[in-house]
């Protein structure tokens, strides 16, 4: 395609990107439906420009003040992420010259607001909960996230995934803390790979591997999953029943449980039950009151966890937004643990970074029920064979952030249920 045409493609992508009355993804694959032309190349630089507008929204929107024409194109030829000599090809002797003025810019000069590209009221909470790694967290947000596989012990070990990958020409490497996770180099693609169609890996994040592990599924027994969504923890926590028991996939929406089904397929799981409820006191809820033995709360959460996979999201995120999600944790947490019988384990997780809705449930909720004795998750996190284990724990809870770990920011707490 012609450098001109693919810029302005950028331009449009940019125009319908940055309404952000939708998640970016879902954007950025309407597109791409529209333009079922584009190559692989071709797509690539449309994604990642768009990616890195949201990323760095704040200083290309500063830096694009000086040029003239549309913002849209603007931001495009400031944080074009394919060939520097193609996007070149599309630009004007003005539009050069402007391009060579701004790249001569120490962006280390500009103010902080515009370096730190995050909303106020998110920097201002996150500066006060990670005081000084705050600059290491905001250069941590502007790199990509890496590509993390978990195996499933169902059908392989990690040694000959590695071995399969390797005589593929893929490289990578365990994951430190996840004895189940292998990092991948880059972002091949692994969708034809016969260790991927056969269901030997599934791409699951190395934090969202250590929630799976914390919960210590074990064979027999009867287990749910309360917001399932489209299932990775759900695979994970299948293969540590071994298939075994009976594991429940809860959720509310039934277009996330339907992208569970192709994975269970590959999984070779058969203990799996997915079903979707209208709300966390839904009769099937309360038909199996008293009578589990581990529930996991993944619950819905502001997601700011994974700002390097969803940029958009700190744009789209406010506080009223939190307000809402934090009583809507504290009920579901409260609902969730009726499920379970004496003895039974039960871990509240997120992906988020804010305390809010990490640290203060958890607290609230030991408050509120005396009959739940809180559990380390240093001793559980050890016991599933998590390497570093106490480097991942604060205050008796997991607390993983992409600066400290290279994993997606996550959280969880545990308690058991007093016999």
């Amino acid at each position: 395609m012609h450098p001109n045409a693919l810029l302005d493609l950028a331009t449009d992508l940019l125009r319908q990107v940055l309404k952000l009355d939708q998640p970016a993804d879902t954007v950025v694959s309407a597109f791409f439906r529209k333009h079922r032309t584009l190559g692989p190349r071709e797509r690539h630089s449309l994604a990642e420009t768009a990616y890195a507008v949201l990323r760095r929204r704040l200083l290309w929107a500063h830096l694009a003040q000086s040029g003239s024409g549309a913002l849209e194109r603007r931001l495009a030829i400031l944080a074009w992420q394919g060939s520097d000599t193609f996007i070149r090809g599309a630009l004007g002797p003005n539009e050069l010259a402007w391009l060579s003025q701004v790249r001569e810019v120490d962006t280390a000069t500009l103010p902080e607001k515009v370096r730190v590209n995050l909303p106020d009221w998110l920097a201002n909470a996150l500066k006060v909960e990670l005081g000084e790694e705050f600059p290491a967290f905001v250069a941590a947000m502007e790199e990509p996230a890496p590509l993390d596989l978990r195996i499933n012990t169902l059908k392989a070990k990690r040694e000959t995934v590695l071995d399969a990958l390797k005589e593929a020409g893929i490289e990578a490497e365990p994951t430190p803390y996840s004895p189940l996770g292998l990092r991948v180099h880059g972002k091949p693609a692994l969708q034809k790979l016969p260790l991927f169609v056969q269901g030997e890996v599934e791409v699951q994040d190395e934090g969202s591997q250590l929630l799976a592990l914390m919960l210590g599924a074990k064979r027999g027994e009867m287990v749910v999953d309360f917001c399932a969504g489209a299932g990775g923890k759900t695979l994970a926590l299948g293969a540590s029943m071994r298939n075994t028991g009976r594991l429940y996939a809860f959720d509310v929406s039934g277009y996330r449980l339907e992208g569970l089904k192709p994975r269970l397929a590959r999984s070779g799981l058969s203990n799996v039950y997915p079903a979707q409820i209208a709300h966390e006191r839904d009769e099937r809820i309360k038909r199996l009151a008293g009578k589990i033995d581990r529930v996991l709360v993944d619950a819905p959460c502001s997601g700011l966890g994974t700002l390097r996979r969803n940029p958009d999201l700190k744009w789209r995120q406010s506080p009223k937004a939190i307000d809402e999600l934090t009583a809507k944790q504290a009920a579901i947490l409260d609902s969730a643990a009726r499920l379970l019988k004496p003895g039974g384990r039960l871990v509240y997780a997120t992906c988020s970074l804010l305390s809010r809705e990490n640290e203060d449930i958890a607290r609230a909720f030991s408050a509120a029920h005396p009959d739940f004795e809180p559990l380390s998750a240093a001793e559980l996190l050890a016991t599933a064979q998590v390497e570093q284990a106490e480097t991942l724990v604060r205050e008796g809870m997991l607390r993983l952030w992409p600066h400290r770990h290279a994993t997606d920011g996550f959280f969880a707490a545990a308690w058991q249920r007093k016999a």
